[in-house]
């Protein structure tokens, strides 16, 4: 259940961080360190279903806008501790790009990741409930024809998780 539960965190922060990378970034700037990582990644690196959508500008900004909330909201829940730990964290891939490495992303380090944050049970409550928010705030911005593409793309992204967890077990 905790397992479940951990995955469930991790896989609603990285669809969000995911999401944020795909989204045309605002030319704000923000002291958060989480939206910080996220204007540091070069476009020609990013993929995803958000560029195949063909969003409009206004549905550009209304989305970064729901990702720019939820992610203060859920900075809000985290300990200073638990910032602390995530600040390091991306200091320390920062200076894996930087030397020119390349940062290990395998589920387990996400795993491992979260684990070490100790999040209680009302914090992991609290992230999927703003988590569970951002999307439904997301998907109402989207037209029906773009609802249903987002749609395919998280069925075959899970199809080939399903694959390749059959393949190695």
């Amino acid at each position: 259940m905790k397992l479940k539960t951990l995955s469930l965190i991790a896989g609603a922060i990285a669809l969000t961080l995911t999401a944020t990378s795909f989204a045309v970034q605002a030319g704000t700037a923000s002291s958060s360190p989480l939206l910080l990582a996220q204007t540091q990644t070069p476009k020609k690196e990013r993929k995803g279903p958000w560029q195949s959508l063909g969003l409009t500008d206004a549905q550009k900004a209304q989305i970064q806008q729901i990702q720019r909330d939820s992610r203060t909201q859920i900075e809000a829940v985290f300990t200073p501790e638990q910032k602390a730990k995530i600040k390091a964290a991306m200091e320390a891939r920062r200076a894996q790009r930087q030397a020119g490495e390349r940062p290990q992303r395998g589920q387990g380090d996400r795993k491992n990741f979260f684990a070490d944050l100790n999040l209680s049970q009302t914090q992991k409550d609290q992230i999927r409930q703003i988590r569970e928010s951002s999307k439904k705030q997301m998907e109402a911005v989207l037209t029906p024809e773009q609802q249903a593409k987002l749609k395919q793309f998280h069925e075959n992204a899970r199809q080939r998780h399903q694959q390749r967890q059959q393949s190695n077990p």
